[in-house]
């Protein structure tokens, strides 16, 4: 991707690049920050309320906390995975308009057709490719229109909208605007015309009363349908709106208010003008397209969801962006900042980013501690409960004390629940205001920086402006753009209108707040993670009433109810003063709104109401969701307005008008509060303040003000009547009405009556109390007659399937001490209640008393033949049905006859509940005996179970109880102990069953124990106790024996078990005699293994005992000292093989052995206890190194001595080299023998060392001897800083150092001429005094330094011998030479500075000429002929301005300044001027010229040629700009030398300034001059010409202008043709030559801009009236038609297609020769006449029809019809007869249908009406039938000779 320049910035205009200063960043401003101490951080409500006053100015803060405040992230960043968003930046800003080009092209068509008369072209190309109209339009609107886009010059970026990924040249750019001014720019004025218009009518909008009728009437009929009968729809009747109406709103989905409605010239769909988002007054001007049909799906932009990432992948992804852009190291926030708005402004290429955004904390988790999630291990519990309840937890913030978002019942994701953003570099956060205007908290958890940009809440009006007016073409598109949180517009552009900006860079650990209305956008400066939320405090309540307001305009479903916020906040008891106070003033505003608009219902007629349904939790915001208005979208909590015919739409008390076309009194209110009860939560606020204000007074007053009862009036029956009399009038009829008697339908009306006064204030109190008795009237009376009827209908169908009435129900309408109002059935209803009393006492006597069943059942049935319920005979029913079902149980227990069925339990409770239930049943006495006899043997049982139990006595027991049908606890306790015993001694015998013989002893150990244990807990004594614990001893020990099998055991242990198994007799066993044999086996082992090891034998022995030992399954002690001394024996000789190894024929590349390392092995060899001969082998290789080390140390000590010494003369030289290498050789020598050892010893990297320091000696001692290049001194000197170790800090080593660096010094100096780098003579100087005091001699390189400073000292003098002379005398050859010396031989000194400073200077002025003159400039010439050659022409040019009548003189030429007179050369035969041949091109040489014209002379002549044609005439090459030439002469400088080029060069200049005054005189001349004679034109432009092609200077200001001048020639020569032609010009052509002269700016007083125009009017003039009588079916007499034709062919201008529809105007038809008038026609099969239906009375198509003239028998019955017709007629004088055109032949049948075919093509689009070229293609047939044959056409009428018969 490419960089491009940033573009300028235009204030206003987006285009106009949007920001980047000077120095490269952004002049932003900071917004404040704080710093609060641990006390101020701990209520963050109370610090911001605290911070507001000065912040809130800014928009935007950010708060650093203390130290103290590290909270963990409480996310696993292994594991974490989100979703992300796709971004392309370059588009933020710079992007084009999602336009539909399918609408835009209808709208374009449409305004051609309509305004321009044209048909629109089908492509317009560009760079050869389709140019699309639409963006291009959209591009240039974009940037202010095509003035401020050609003033500004920004064709560049417009086409960067419409191509952007192409490079766009200069001629491209010029190209375009062409095609914008050719195709678009009438259409740019139409459609700013059609906004001016549609914003003044906005402006002057009429009353809603009168708009309605007057406003729309005016509009297109494509905009609107008209319900005719919105006046009768019927209440109740609800259907389809598809059927009852042709449209329907897409946004309400009613087809209602068809007057209002606009409909997409388009796709023909529908919306109201209030629906729209935002509103509209009333209809558009002009064509209309909704928004889907505007914007283009392809091209409309929006954050794409991007993959799933997890975090470490994402990590490097955004790694790997930032080190593309900025590479490893790191970028500044300047840097950064930067590229973004590069980036944003589409200046860099396509920029696409990643952004995990608005990610639910819900769904993904929080960044902070919550309760409810997993703490990390890293994390203290401590810590983690301390953050997870932090004030400053953004998880609590919204709900923290002082918070009205407490009240907020559901949690709103990024409002209740924060969101969280995981960002890269340049992920942007778009300018927008939080939702609600809420506040807004973001905190940086970690990574990169956060950059912000906020503008004040109270410059949001401002802001939006600039927007709007920056982005115009993207609010047209989306007038709702700033909700879509898509754009960003460069802090620059703002700051450029008026509009104040800051900054805030938050960092790791900042919190950053944003006030209420503060819009806020910026982008990330690389990986970081952040988490944002909003809150609320008490003063954000004003801000949040304008957010509902706004939500309400733009038609956008708000986040929450505003006002059941305010309501439930008010209902609140602990509401603190400060919340109070915000609180009070917005319920006020909303009282007030309420107030006014429900009165102004009334007063529309609006009567009746209800009140809406209460909630479940009053308390809470959001419980339950509320309506939304169809049109608003906005919340309905305090009122509604609904209507029958819609029973699921509501609307606003705004927009109530838009429900429905029904009457007013049909509509209803729905209210939750009553005026009267807001009133009271507004004065509730005063008791949570401490004291009364003034402005709380002024509000209480206020509220008075507004609560108390005003005039409202309406219309009644008779006059006006206010709110208050009307009330008072109901209130007296509602008196009287509880007198009467009652009346249902009285009381209906009354309340219904009453609906239109209970939404009222505290005034209407005693209407409201009075309803609510008359409510309770109502039901008492309905109530009474309801329960009379239940009762009698009860009692004469004897109750079948009727409810009955209960008594208390009748007890309550019976409680009134004073009846309500007068009832009839009062007292009957008394009698009923008294039966029912008695019923009760006769039932409650029964149930105290012990009775029969059969008495309580024939109570029971008299209660069930009572009309009236009473509760006490449940009680009744409920003993009879207990009463029966003990019965049944006792039956039950007496008649069982199994053993122990019956559980003493159940003997018990029926005995209980007989004498709890006081009822006489049968078989009481028989359940008595049983319980007795069971007690018996229950206590018998328990006897036995207290003492010792055994089997004896229990089996005794059982015996005699077998039979008795009752189970007892005891009894159930003794046969389960018997069952027990019995199966334990069981499963004992099952287990001893040859035991000894089976393998599994150790299930048989578990086994035993088991019936041992089980044995031990019995109830019941058993004597196998003693057996069990004996079998169990003996089954252990095989155990222990058969573990042998398995395992390897010690001896120790075998022993154990053999003298267990004596014990206990079993030795005889097989098991135990092969262990006795395997333990002597093992005995014998163990005597030789420690026989080996105390006498140190062969391996081999060892290896022996080992292979022996593993045919003994026993564990062997002494196997593991056997294996170990072994082992170590191995160990050894592996070590020890590469020191057996050594020899000379050892590889080098083997790595060498460690002295060290053999010697350990020597050592370890010892204590080994194995025999071994290599052992004597190492004690020999270690005494030989040793031998080695003793001779490398004696010679290191005589390469010590040696470099002790110190160097004291040449003659010491000689020796110490001889020394020197005799050491190096020994060295050597010694080296070899060391490595042929294979040891690394130590002395090997000494020698090596000592032989690297005496090598790098003897080098440097041989740079004394000669003269050494810079490079080897350079070398040797890094050489000796690498050098380091024991022989390098010596005597002999410093010495040779410092002599070197004198070296190095010297030679530095000596090159210096050769580096860019020089050394002064002072410097030069020191380094040869330095030479005497080093110990080495360098005679050679001292002579070179002093003859170097004697050839400084030679040019000084040369160069002060040449500034001793005066500036002109100063040679510029010398110069230079002495440059070229200076720079070659000279120190660093200023007088050679000077000296390339002013070559340079004079060089770069002269290469500055070059370039100007590089064209015309060979390589042959120099720069001082050249200008003497532009001067020739210059003067050249200036004899032609003062010759303008020809050159006479015979050594001038036209053609060049050379004059020479031995070429051959033609004269020009309308100028006389010559010009060479060679001049005029290889095509006039050798040729005949028999007349020769000059191009001047053609172009000026013809008028049709390019002056850009006049190639003969050219000055050779392409000539210097004159403007170039001034600006290097007027920046040049003074120089020290003389430069003679400077001089010919303001010549040069003088002349051409003098050849562009005379140029711009004639040019002048031209452009005013405005009359009919072009002969003087010719003559001044001429000389214009010629002058300007010889000229060698450019003036392009000067061409402009004779460009211009000579377009405006060609258009009058054009014009003049067009108008003195022999053939008459059309109004096309016309039309055109003006459009031509209007974009040249041809004065208005010039004489063929006022013929055009004359000719112009007088065309259309004609024009007009010709198509008003071709449309008038005849009106015009046809005299007067033939008169208009005539004067139409003698026009000035042909105007053909009128004069065709006049003429086709003047043909006729039928018997009633009248022209073509649309009525119905028919043509004759036989002749081809046409016939009117109606004058030949034709009812209905025929399939074959022949006229009266072809059908004479015919004639008689048809004569009488026309002559009557005729007759009725006075105007008509045509004859009775068909025209003559029944003699002509019959068309071919064939030809009919194809001309059939052709005509009803014709006929279907009456728009072809007017284009058709004879009267029979003008027909369009009106009968919905087509005729199924052809008529041939009449001919066309080629002259007024054709109709010269019919005027008879």
């Amino acid at each position: 991707m490419g960089k491009g320049k940033p573009r300028a910035v235009e204030k206003g205009v987006v285009g106009q690049n949007l920001s980047v200063t000077a120095s490269g960043s952004l002049n932003i401003p900071s917004a404040p920050v704080y710093y609060p101490s641990e006390d101020e951080f701990r209520d963050p409500l109370e610090y911001i309320y605290k911070i507001r006053p000065e912040a809130e100015a800014y928009g935007i803060c950010k708060i650093v906390p203390p130290k103290s405040w590290k909270p963990p992230f409480a996310l696993d960043l292994d594991s974490f995975t989100f979703p992300t968003k796709t971004q392309a930046i370059h588009q933020l800003q710079v992007r084009p308009a999602s336009c539909d080009s399918k609408t835009f092209e209808l709208e374009y068509s449409r305004f051609w057709e309509d305004h321009c008369g044209k048909k629109l072209r089908k492509r317009v190309v560009f760079e050869g490719e389709e140019l699309d109209l639409c963006k291009l339009f959209n591009a240039v609107k974009r940037y202010g229109g095509y003035d401020k886009v050609v003033k500004g010059k920004k064709w560049g970026e417009v086409a960067r909208f419409v191509r952007p990924l192409i490079k766009i040249s200069e001629c491209s750019k010029h190209v375009l605007c062409q095609l914008y001014r050719d195709h678009l720019f009438d259409y740019e004025k139409y459609y700013n015309k059609l906004n001016k218009e549609g914003a003044r009518r906005c402006k002057r909008v009429m009353p809603v009363e009168k708009r309605s009728e007057q406003s729309f009437e005016c509009s297109s009929s494509k905009r609107r349908r008209v319900n005719n009968d919105s006046e009768k729809v019927k209440v109740g009747k609800v259907e389809k709106e598809d059927e009852e109406h042709d449209q329907i709103c897409e946004q309400c989905r009613s087809g209602l208010h068809g007057e209002v409605m606009l409909l997409c010239d388009r796709c023909n769909k529908g919306w109201h003008i209030y629906c729209l988002s935002p509103p509209l007054k009333q209809v558009p001007p002009g064509n209309w397209y909704c928004l889907d049909c505007l914007n283009s799906d392809k091209d409309s932009f929006g954050f794409v969801p991007g993959k799933q990432f997890s975090l470490e992948v994402f990590r490097r992804m955004a790694n790997r962006s930032k080190r593309k852009w900025f590479g490893s190291g790191s970028a500044s926030r300047v840097q950064i900042e930067k590229k973004f708005w590069e980036i944003v402004e589409g200046s860099v290429g396509e920029v696409e980013v990643k952004y995990g955004s608005d990610l639910d904390t819900s769904i993904y988790g929080s960044g902070f501690p919550r309760v409810n999630d997993q703490k990390p291990e890293s994390a203290e519990a401590k810590i983690w409960d301390e953050y997870c309840s932090s004030p400053w937890n953004l998880n609590n913030l919204p709900k923290l004390k002082g918070s009205v978002l407490q009240a907020v019942h559901h949690n709103i994701a990024g409002v209740m629940v924060p969101w969280l953003y995981v960002g890269m570099l340049f992920s942007s956060f778009c300018w927008h205001f939080e939702d609600h205007c809420f506040y807004s908290m973001n905190y940086h958890h970690w990574g990169e920086p956060k950059c912000w940009y906020s503008v004040p809440g109270g410059e949001a009006s401002a802001f939006e402006k600039v927007m709007r007016n920056s982005l115009p073409d993207l609010f047209d598109a989306q007038p709702d753009l700033l909700f879509q949180l898509v754009t960003m517009l460069n802090p620059s552009v703002l700051q450029a209108n008026g509009v104040p900006v800051y900054s805030v860079l938050q960092e790791p650990g900042n919190f950053v707040i944003t006030f209420p209305r503060s819009y806020h956008g910026g982008f990330n400066l690389g990986l970081n993670c952040a988490e944002a939320v909003n809150f609320a405090p008490a003063d954000w309540l004003p801000h949040g009433g304008f957010g509902a307001g706004l939500y309400q305009l733009y038609h956008k479903t708000a986040v929450l109810s505003h006002e059941e916020l305010v309501c439930v906040l008010a209902k609140k008891s602990d509401c603190d003063s400060r919340v109070s106070t915000y609180l009070k003033k917005e319920l006020t505003r909303i009282y007030n709104k309420e107030k006014t608009w429900r009165e102004r219902l009334w007063r529309k007629g609006i009567i009746r109401s209800s009140r809406m349904s209460s909630r479940t939790c009053p308390e809470y915001v959001g419980t339950e969701e509320d309506p939304t208005c169809i049109i608003c979208q906005q919340y309905l909590f305090l009122s509604a307005v609904v209507c029958r015919c819609r029973p699921s739409a509501f609307v606003c008390l705004e927009h109530w008008e838009h429900l429905c076309e029904c009457k007013s009194r049909r509509l209803r209110l729905l209210y939750r509060y009553s005026l009267a009860e807001l009133h009271e939560l507004v004065l509730e606020m005063d008791k949570h303040g401490f004291e009364e204000t003034t402005q709380s007074r002024t509000i209480r007053r206020q509220i008075s003000c507004t609560d108390e009862p005003t005039a409202l009036t309406k219309k009644v029956k008779g006059g006006h009547a206010t709110f208050a009399q009307l009330a008072e009038q109901w209130l007296l009829r509602s008196c009287k009405i509880s007198q009467n008697p009652f009346s249902r339908d009285e009381y209906v009306s009354l309340l219904k009556e009453a609906e239109q006064f209970l939404w009222a204030g505290s005034e209407m109190n005693p209407v409201r109390e009075t309803t609510k008795n008359l409510i309770r009237f109502q039901k008492w009376a309905e109530g009474v007659r309801d329960c009379l009827s239940k009762l009698e209908t009860w009692s004469s169908r004897s109750g079948n399937s009727i409810e009955k009435v209960h008594l208390d129900y009748i007890n309550e309408l019976l409680s009134f001490d004073v009846v309500p109002c007068y009832e009839t059935g009062h007292h009957n209803l008394k009698g009923y209640a008294e039966k029912a009393k008695m019923l009760i006492q006769e039932i409650e006597s029964a149930m105290s008393s012990c009775l029969k069943i059969s008495e309580l059942k024939l109570l029971y049935s008299r209660a069930c033949e009572l009309p009236v319920y009473v509760k006490e005979s449940e009680n009744l029913l409920q003993k009879i049905s207990s009463a029966e079902v003990l019965m049944e149980g006792i039956r039950k227990c007496i008649s069982e006859t199994r053993t122990a069925a019956i559980g003493i339990d159940v003997v018990y409770n029926l005995n209980s509940e007989i004498s709890e239930l006081q009822v006489e049943l049968p078989d009481m006495d028989r359940l008595s005996d049983l319980l007795r006899t069971a007690e018996s043997w229950r206590a018998r049982c328990g006897e036995i179970l207290k003492g010792p139990i055994s089997l004896e006595d229990v089996e005794a027991l059982l015996k005699q109880l077998d039979g008795f049908t009752v189970n007892t606890p005891e009894l159930k306790l003794l046969k389960q102990y018997h069952i027990d015993t019995v199966s334990w001694i069981s499963r004992l015998n099952a287990v001893l069953v040859n035991i000894h013989e089976r393998e599994d002893q150790n299930n048989v150990v578990n086994e035993l124990m088991l019936i041992l244990t089980d044995g031990a807990s019995l109830k019941i004594k058993v004597d196998q106790l003693s057996i069990v614990e004996f079998e169990l001893k003996k089954a252990q020990c095989r155990e222990k024996a058969l573990r042998m099998r398995d395992t390897k055991l010690s001896l120790d242990f075998i022993q154990e078990v053999m003298m267990e198994a004596r014990m206990l007799h079993v030795e005889g066993e097989k098991l135990f005699v092969d262990m006795s044999e395997v333990l002597a086996v093992a005995m014998l082992w163990e005597e030789r293994a420690k026989y080996i090891l105390a006498h140190k034998a062969q391996i081999s022995d060892f290896e022996d005992v080992i292979r022996s030992s593993e045919d003994i399954h026993v564990h062997l002690s002494s196997l593991h000292d056997v294996k170990d001394a072994l082992s170590k024996a191995k160990i050894w000789l592996s070590r020890s093989k590469p020191f057996l190894m050594t020899s000379p024929l050892v590889s080098v590349s083997s790595p060498l052995l460690n002295v060290d390392t053999l010697k350990e092995l020597v050592s370890e060899s010892k204590p080994l206890k194995v025999s071994l001969k290599e052992i004597r082998m190492l004690e020999t290789v270690l005494m030989n190194c040793k031998e080695w080390e003793n001779d490398a140390c004696c010679l290191l000590q005589d390469t010590r001595c040696l470099f002790d010494m110190r160097i004291i003369g040449d003659g010491t030289r000689d020796g110490l080299l001889s020394k020197i290498e005799h050491l190096i050789a020994r060295i050597k020598s010694m080296g070899s023998t060391g490595l042929s050892l294979s040891f690394d010893f130590g002395e090997l990297v000494k020698l090596k060392e000592a032989c690297s320091v005496l090598q790098w000696c003897k080098k440097a001692l041989s740079f004394s001897i000669g003269v050494t290049p810079l490079e080897d001194v350079e070398n040797l000197a890094s050489a000796a800083e690498n050098l380091c170790g024991t022989f390098a800090p010596s005597a002999l080593w410093g010495s040779l150092v410092e002599g070197l660096k004198w070296l190095e010094h010297a030679t530095k100096v000596i090159s210096a001429s050769c580096n860019s780098k020089r050394c002064t003579l002072g410097e030069a100087e020191e380094v040869l005094s330095k030479s005497q005091s080093i110990s080495v001699s360098f005679p050679l390189m001292v002579d070179q330094l002093e003859c170097a400073i004697q050839k400084h000292k030679s040019w000084l003098e040369q160069v002060h011998q040449l500034f001793s002379l005066r500036p002109g005398e100063r040679s510029w050859s010398l110069t230079l030479q002495l440059k070229e010396l200076g720079v070659s031989a000279a120190f660093s000194c200023t007088e050679l500075d000077l000296i390339v400073s002013e070559v340079e200077r004079v060089e770069s002025w002269k290469q500055q000429c070059m370039d100007i003159f590089r064209i015309v400039v060979g390589d042959d010439n120099s720069l001082l002929g050249s200008l003497e050659k532009i001067g020739q022409t210059l003067k050249r040019c200036i004899h032609i301005y003062e010759k303008p009548h020809g050159l006479k003189e015979s050594s001038s030429f036209a053609c060049c300044s050379s004059g020479s007179l031995d070429q051959e050369f033609l004269t020009c035969s309308s100028c006389k001027d010559c010009y060479h041949l060679r001049c005029l091109g290889s095509s006039m040489v050798g040729g005949k010229h028999a007349e020769y014209e000059c191009p001047c002379c053609r172009y000026l002549v013809s008028g049709t040629s390019s002056p850009s044609g006049l190639s003969t005439l050219k000055f050779g090459g392409m000539r210097p700009e004159l403007q170039k030439i001034i600006e290097h002469l007027s920046g040049e400088e003074d120089f020290c030398v003389c430069i003679k080029e400077r001089d010919v060069l303001k010549e040069v200049l003088k002349q051409a300034q003098a050849c562009k005054s005379r140029l711009t005189e004639l040019v002048d001349f031209a452009l005013a001059y405005s009359d009919k004679d072009l002969s003087v034109l010719v003559e001044k432009l001429t000389t214009a010409l010629k002058a300007r092609e010889m000229q060698g200077v450019h003036d392009h200001e000067g061409d402009i202008n004779l460009m211009l001048a000579l377009s405006r020639y060609s258009w009058k020569v054009r014009v003049n043709r067009l108008l003195e032609g022999s053939q008459k010009p059309t109004i096309q052509q016309v039309q055109q030559q003006l459009k031509e002269g209007a974009a040249l700016n041809i004065l208005p007083a010039d004489y063929y801009w006022q013929k055009l125009t004359e000719v112009r009017i007088i065309g259309l003039q004609w024009a007009d009236t010709a198509k008003k009588v071709a449309a008038d079916s005849g009106a015009l007499p046809l005299d007067k038609v033939f008169e208009l034709v005539s004067e139409g062919e003698n026009l000035p201008v042909r105007l053909e297609r009128e004069l065709k529809l006049l003429k086709a105007r003047s043909m006729l038809y039928c018997i009633c020769r009248k022209p073509y008038d649309q009525r119905a026609m028919i043509a004759c099969d036989q002749c081809n006449e046409w016939y009117h239906f109606d004058c030949i009375k034709l009812r209905s198509t025929p399939k074959v029809y022949i006229c009266p003239a072809c059908q004479p028998l015919g004639e008689e019955c048809c004569e009488p019809v026309v002559d009557q017709e005729r007759c009725s007629d006075a105007k008509s004088v045509e004859p009775k007869t068909p025209s003559p055109t029944h003699a002509k032949c019959r068309t071919n049948p064939k030809k009919a249908e194809s001309n059939l075919a052709q005509k009803i093509l014709a006929i279907t689009d009456p728009n072809n009406v007017y284009r058709c070229s004879s009267g029979i293609e003008r027909l369009w047939w009106r009968n919905r039938k087509p005729f199924r044959r052809a008529a041939k056409r009449r001919a066309k009428l080629d002259s007024l000779s054709v109709f010269s018969h019919l005027e008879g």
